[in-house]
C-alpha cells in the first residue's frame, strides 16, 4: 500500500478533498448542520490519509486507523449528507431513518468481516445516492443529481480492479469525483435550503 498511496497524485489529492471538504463544511454549516459534519467527517478522513502518506516512512504508523475511519466516513458522513437533503425538504422521519441505520453499522464495525464491511459500504453509498437523486428529481435541483451521479460514480469507481483504465491512480480519480461532488452537494444544499425558506 505504501507504493501506489505515497506517489505525489495520491497526496495532492488527498489535500485537495479536504480543502473542498472543509469548504463544504463552512459553506453549509449555516444550511444545514447535519451534512456540515458529514463533509467535516469526510475532511479529516482526507487529512488521516494525507497524514499516512507523508508520515509513513519517517515511522509514524497510522495503518490501523486507516480502515476505521474511512468506515465511519461512509457510514456516518454520507447518511448525514443525505439526512441533510431529506431534513431541508421536510422528510424528518427519513432523515432520520438513514441517519439511525448509519449509527447502528458505525457501532457494528468490530463484527463485520472485511469482506461485510466492504458490502455494507457499498449499500451505503447506494443508498445515500439514491436517496438523494430522488429528493433532487423530486425539488429539480439540478446540483443535487449531478452530486449524487459523482457520488455513484464513485463507488463505482472504487470497484474497478485495474489501474490501466485511469490516467491517475484509482485513489486520486476517486478523490477527483469526490471533491466534484462534495461542491454540487454543496452548491444544492444552499439552492435547497433557499427554496425551502
Amino acid at each position: 500500500m505504501t507504493d501506489k498511496c505515497c506517489e505525489l497524485s495520491v497526496i495532492v489529492s488527498h489535500i485537495l478533498l479536504f480543502i473542498v471538504s472543509l469548504g463544504a463544511t463552512k459553506g453549509t454549516y449555516q444550511v444545514n448542520r447535519g451534512a456540515a459534519a458529514g463533509f467535516l467527517l469526510q475532511a479529516l478522513t482526507s487529512v488521516l490519509r494525507s497524514a499516512y502518506c507523508l508520515f509513513n516512512p519517517v515511522g509514524l504508523n497510522l495503518e490501523d486507523l486507516l480502515p476505521a475511519a474511512s468506515w465511519i466516513f461512509t457510514v456516518i458522513g454520507l447518511p448525514l449528507l443525505a439526512f441533510g437533503f431529506h431534513w431541508l425538504s421536510g422528510d424528518h422521519s427519513t432523515a432520520n431513518t438513514i441517519l439511525g441505520g448509519g449509527v447502528l453499522l458505525a457501532a457494528g464495525f468490530e463484527y463485520f468481516t472485511e469482506d461485510g464491511r466492504t458490502m455494507m459500504a457499498y449499500a451505503v453509498i447506494a443508498t445515500t445516492s439514491v436517496s438523494i437523486l430522488i429528493v433532487s428529481i423530486f425539488t429539480g435541483n439540478a446540483y443535487g443529481i449531478l452530486g449524487s451521479m459523482a457520488l455513484s460514480a464513485a463507488g463505482l469507481l472504487s470497484t474497478v480492479k485495474t489501474e490501466a483504465l485511469l490516467v491517475l491512480r484509482k485513489e486520486a480519480a476517486l478523490d477527483c469525483v469526490l471533491a466534484a461532488g462534495t461542491l454540487a452537494f454543496q452548491r444544492s444544499l444552499k439552492i435547497q435550503y433557499l427554496d425551502f425558506m
